[in-house]
């Protein structure tokens, strides 16, 4: 740099030094034409170069280096290096930055930056399915005036964060949201959004497990205790003794149906994947008419219709249990004259096993949690009929262990339709 400011300054006296001897040599004037004429030749030269800068600097391209002469293309080169340097950098942030984002979209729980007044900076997708937000225009709003709920309100407001806040989805949906705020860079916030309701619900199915299965026990527990107290205290003629001991007998069978059928559905959910071995159908259908004739005694009319040639395959005892459930059912909620149907059909997408009957019928409400443990349409028709609550929760075990589902069709008071539904693997002799 100093070398070129050295040249340019030597120009400048040389050109001077020129015009002095010219205007002392020959004439006055013509010396200060000359040196006017070289600073202005000079100052051209330099003008050129600044126009040159002027136009880059307003587009500065990195296709091509603007030249210049002298200082002014040192200059230009290093303005150039430097415009090169800066866009590389850019392009490395952005490129960190896309990743960033990237990262953030790929998460499966909901994210949410927050700036000091907490307005939305950035939300990933999840975060906006999850709360119904849209980042291209809810970008820089408060978040309290998108989602007004007002726990979540009150939540921001508090500003104790030591516990996430558990969100339940307005409108009647059954969703639940975990909300955990995090403080980070100053007062800024992250909100981490986790969908729960999976946990929720299995949560809640465990603590009606568990009460219901205490209410099971404990309703023929009082019946057994409350007769063992009057056997002990009052003395009894026999017939009234024999009646007694009759009901305590009753209790006592169906609190042994209750801990079979959880020792049942326990070792289902337990135990290692079925045996593929042949069932031979014609056989097990035929027991199953055999079972629903002698539980039925007679009240209802039992039929038995078939459709193509094909096994099932895989764990005979699995199955006949789940089957044996769905025919018992029918038989205990099928009026008296009544007719039920097993059907077995076979075709070239798998395998269909169906018990069908004009009984009493379900209420749509109650169809999506049919299966679950100790669910019951009607507690007292269901104990009347000596049910324990969890035969349907053994059939829909049994049935996914064999990569097979559960459909059912019912209307109150025309009847309803279980059907267990296998795919062609689960089929031999098609």
């Amino acid at each position: 740099m100093w070398s070129q400011i050295a040249r340019t300054l030597i120009l400048a006296l040389t050109t001077l030094t020129a015009a002095a001897a010219l205007g002392w040599l020959v004439d006055y004037w013509l010396g200060v034409l000359a040196a006017l004429a070289g600073i202005g030749l000079q100052m051209a030269r330099h003008f050129r170069n600044f126009s040159r800068l002027d136009r880059w600097s307003t587009a500065p391209s990195i296709e091509a280096r603007p030249e210049a002469e002298g200082a002014w293309d040192m200059i230009f080169s290093r303005l150039y290096r430097h415009e090169k340097d800066l866009r590389a950098q850019i392009a490395r942030r952005d490129a960190e930055l896309a990743l960033l984002t990237a990262a953030g979209q790929a998460l499966p729980d909901g994210v949410i930056l927050l700036d000091e007044q907490n307005r939305i900076l950035f939300c990933n997708t999840t975060a906006e399915n999850q709360l119904g937000l849209d980042v291209r225009s809810d970008r820089r709003q408060p978040v309290v005036n998108l989602v007004r709920q007002p726990d979540f309100i009150a939540y921001l407001e508090a500003a104790d964060f030591s516990r996430p806040l558990s969100l339940r989805a307005e409108r009647g949906e059954e969703r639940v949201l975990s909300i955990h705020a995090i403080a980070y860079a100053g007062d800024r916030r992250l909100l981490h959004v986790r969908d729960v309701t999976l946990a929720d619900r299995v949560d809640r199915m465990r603590r009606d497990f568990v009460a219901n299965v205490s209410h099971e026990l404990r309703t023929p527990l009082t019946v057994l205790s409350g007769f063992l107290e009057t056997l002990q205290e009052i003395e009894l003629d026999r017939g009234e003794r024999e009646r007694y001991l009759g009901m305590m007998a009753e209790q006592s069978l169906r609190m042994q149906s209750i801990v079979q059928d959880l020792l049942t559905l326990s070792t289902i959910e337990s135990a290692p994947p079925p045996e593929n071995l042949p069932i031979e159908m014609p056989e097990l259908i035929d027991k199953l008419r055999g079972d629903a004739e002698a539980l039925s005694a007679g009240r209802h009319t039992i039929v038995v219709e078939t459709a193509g040639r094909g096994d099932l395959i895989g764990a005979r005892s699995e199955i006949a249990s789940a089957f044996g459930n769905l025919v018992s059912n029918a038989v205990r909620y099928t009026l008296l004259g009544g007719t039920i149907r097993l059907q077995w059909r076979v075709g070239a997408e798998g395998a269909e096993f169906a018990v069908q009957d004009n009984g009493i019928g379900i209420d749509a409400k109650h169809l999506p949690r049919l299966t679950e443990r100790f669910y019951r349409v009607d507690r007292g028709r269901s104990r009347d009929t000596g049910g324990t609550g969890l035969g349907l929760a053994i059939v829909k075990h049994a049935l996914n262990r064999h990569q097979a589902r559960l459909e059912i069709v019912s209307t109150p008071g025309m009847g309803s339709r279980f059907a267990a539904k296998f795919p062609a693997s689960r089929v031999v002799g098609l």
